[in-house]
């Protein structure tokens, strides 16, 4: 199978199997690690997240949030013109009012996720913001106290370096990848969901449920066996130990490296003058994922789950749980 499906052209079954989705979540770490690394490389610039902070904006834009709201807000619309939120995959940070309309004509994608392709209303993205503004940016930027020989908490000015721009730009390429990192979930419990309606029929109903007889517990039962169904303990760990080697590798400094083999010094020596000068943390990118990434996608595939059998007849979730295919039932409603 190539590493890249053209999403308008390949056919849903291609789309959705989990080698395929495999094989766009590793890519998704790779591209990750290596825009924190880029991110790293400026201070904390504190002032870019806190809303007023940028007087200009508010007197030329007329915008009263933050610099890098902005600045994702700027981006966004650039790429709403040419019908990036209208992909499946993809899920703007900026509230779609805000945003323009496309200039090209829709493009029609298979039936991916269900209810449509982007009418499930899940977007988790003001979560993924917060959590990479109070604590991606503040973690991966710590290093810069070292080099800088504070040993307490930097002043402002100290934490500052000016670069607004340039570290806004990657955040915004690191909030894009990790928006569609998690969302990529919901391909995850759609595909497991194709492969087995009937596993899966009994706890929507339960963890959807609006009558009264259910009760909070057994909803809450009912979801936690959803996310054992899509659950794969092994693959969770290996994809952890993956990104560590990827961090490990990919966050070397390989120049500190050649120079401190070359420079006669002990083993043991070289390993702790590479070490100073790593670009990022192996435990700050296992934790990013071990912490949030994987927990909030969990949540995700749920959500999105809980939400699967909308629009659907109770013959039609009676078909399915009674163990006829999706693919059936769909030819149905067509």
């Amino acid at each position: 199978m190539p590493h890249t499906l053209n999403l308008t052209s390949s056919p849903a079954a291609s789309l959705l199997s989990l080698s395929h989705i495999r094989s766009v979540l590793q890519r998704l770490e790779d591209t990750i690690v290596f825009q924190l690394i880029e991110r790293a490389q400026f201070k904390l610039n504190r002032c870019m997240y806190l809303p007023g902070a940028f007087p200009e904006l508010t007197k030329k834009e007329g915008w009263e949030g933050s610099w890098t709201e902005w600045f994702l807000k700027e981006s966004e619309s650039a790429h709403a013109k040419v019908r990036r939120w209208e992909a499946p995959d993809e899920y703007p940070f900026t509230p779609v009012e805000l945003l323009p309309s496309p200039i090209l004509p829709a493009v029609e994608y298979p039936p991916l996720l269900w209810p449509s392709n982007n009418n499930h209303g899940i977007n988790v993205n003001s979560k993924i913001y917060s959590f990479y503004v109070e604590n991606i940016v503040p973690a991966i930027c710590s290093r810069h106290k070292v080099e800088g020989g504070a040993e307490d908490a930097e002043s402002d000015d100290e934490s500052d370096d000016g670069q607004y721009g340039s570290a806004a730009v990657r955040d915004v390429e690191i909030l894009s990848a990790l928006s569609r990192r998690i969302h990529f979930g919901m391909f995850v419990s759609e595909s497991k969901f194709r492969s087995a309606p009937s596993d899966f029929v009994p706890h929507i109903i339960t963890a959807s449920s609006t009558s009264p007889s259910v009760t909070a517990e057994q909803k809450t039962v009912a979801r936690d066996k959803l996310l054992a169904l899509i659950t794969k303990p092994a693959v969770e760990a290996a994809l952890l130990v993956r990104l560590a080697e990827k961090a490990q590798v990919y966050g070397g400094d390989f120049d500190a490296a050649f120079q401190a083999r070359n420079s006669g010094m002990a083993r043991e020596q070289q390993e702790k003058e590479r070490e100073k000068r790593r670009k990022i943390e192996v435990d700050e990118v296992v934790q990013l994922y071990k912490g949030f990434v994987i927990p909030l996608t969990k949540t995700v595939e749920v959500d999105y789950l809980e939400k699967r059998l909308e629009g659907l007849s109770e013959s039609q979730v009676r078909a399915l749980a009674d163990g006829k295919s999706w693919e059936d039932v769909a030819q149905e409603l067509k």
